[in-house]
């Protein structure tokens, strides 16, 4: 098991950021700063970036028709034989801000059969045979081996496809060496108009 740049999930540091980043033979670099406060950054410009997409639809009236609501998630693994949890019930919302962009957050029980919250951004700029096509880019926690459980940045592909009451969103999550396992995830939603 290789070091990660903020610990194993074992209280562990690494010696160096450049071989737990898998570089090996290079000299090491001491950081003026800790390494977590890289992660500390990218969720404060995660979060920047969900507040300014939010502004817009906090100007605007409330619109019930644009609010999604879902049940969790349905994630198939790559990795079929480490015993994951398929299933992800939960619940969460999403609020379709206009064509392109939406704002999401809700709380399930993850892989590893622990709790996490996410909340983000969708991005979605293509559209291919009625097909959304984008990101969403958020911030996700719970995961024992991920940060210690702490909050953690995340960028996932995403396809949605939406109808008048039912929709679905389609995910491709990467995986993350011994943090995350890889899946495509599959979120059903609905919305009462």
């Amino acid at each position: 098991m290789g070091a990660h740049p903020v610990g194993d999930g074992r209280g562990t540091r690494p010696k160096n950021i450049a071989h737990s980043l898998g570089f090996s033979g290079v000299t090491p670099v001491k950081l003026p700063f800790p390494p977590d406060l890289i992660l500390g950054s990218c969720l404060k410009a995660v979060s920047l970036a969900v507040l300014c997409t939010l502004g817009d639809a906090a100007k605007a009236e409330f619109d019930a028709s644009r609010l999604w609501v879902n049940a969790g998630f349905y994630s198939a693994h790559f990795d079929s034989d480490k015993s994951l949890r398929n299933a992800n019930p939960g619940i969460g919302f999403e609020y379709r801000i206009d064509d392109t962009w939406a704002a999401t957050a809700g709380r399930f029980r993850n892989s590893n059969n622990a709790n996490s919250s996410y909340v983000g951004a969708y991005y979605q700029p293509w559209t291919y045979a009625g097909v959304k096509l984008g990101v969403v880019a958020g911030a996700f926690n719970g995961y024992p081996n991920a940060y210690q459980g702490g909050w953690f940045p995340a960028l996932i592909p995403t396809a949605s496809l939406e109808g008048q009451h039912w929709g679905l969103n389609v995910a491709l999550v990467p995986p993350l060496r011994d943090r995350l396992y890889g899946a495509v995830s599959f979120q059903l939603k609905y919305r009462f108009r």
